[in-house]
């Protein structure tokens, strides 16, 4: 098995993920719902990597170097019109972790992802969206100390250092707030519902 090969592979589709991200940044199209054009390479980038777990199991940090390893969890997060796959996806990272094989933050991230689009209440406070009142926040979580704590735990920031970096961040990038909110969430859910993460 030539792991180098794999581990290139699995860095040239995170690298197109990545280009394209940048060109709609540059064209102001990030904020604008979940642009076709990526959901299209999410979608490619994640069958790509299934097939590549088919043939040699997570693709852990002993396996394909760390920058391959840190590439195919970034797919993973991307891969979320394929909810099974998110879900297989956080069961393997866990096993590589508990083996010291991959980043415990990487299941955070992933495992809070997959509560998001559950309806659930994630543990870290890893992933953000717009507000009501048109800020970019955390999504639901069940109580702040708790969440810093599990935060501490695995070498993260606090949640309030954090919600600055991302706000920084989205204005850094031009992000616009979704001119109508209801009409968002309103779609959002429909796209929960058709993909399989909620009934």
């Amino acid at each position: 098995m030539n792991y180098q090969k794999i581990a290139e592979k699995i860095i040239e589709l995170r690298n197109a993920d990545f280009e394209l991200r940048e060109k709609l940044i540059q064209n102001g199209k990030l904020s604008a719902g979940y642009n076709t054009e990526m959901e299209q390479l999410h979608n490619k980038n994640a069958s790509e990597l299934e097939d590549i777990i088919q043939q040699i199991g997570y693709p852990s940090i002993d396996k394909v170097g760390e920058e391959a390893c840190q590439s195919a969890w970034i797919i993973i997060q991307h891969s979320i019109g394929k909810p099974d796959f998110m879900r297989k996806c956080a069961f393997e990272l866990e096993k590589a972790i508990n083996e010291n094989k991959a980043d415990p933050i990487n299941l955070a991230y992933l495992n809070d992802r997959i509560a998001v689009f559950e309806d659930k209440p994630q543990l870290y406070g890893t992933q953000f969206d717009w507000d009501e009142s048109g800020k970019m926040s955390p999504n639901s979580y069940d109580d702040l100390a708790k969440v810093n704590e599990r935060r501490k735990q695995i070498g993260l920031n606090t949640l309030e250092e954090q919600i600055e970096i991302i706000r920084k961040r989205v204005k850094d990038e031009n992000q616009s707030v979704p001119k109508d909110f209801e009409k968002r969430k309103l779609q959002l859910e429909e796209w929960k519902r058709k993909t399989g993460w909620i009934k």
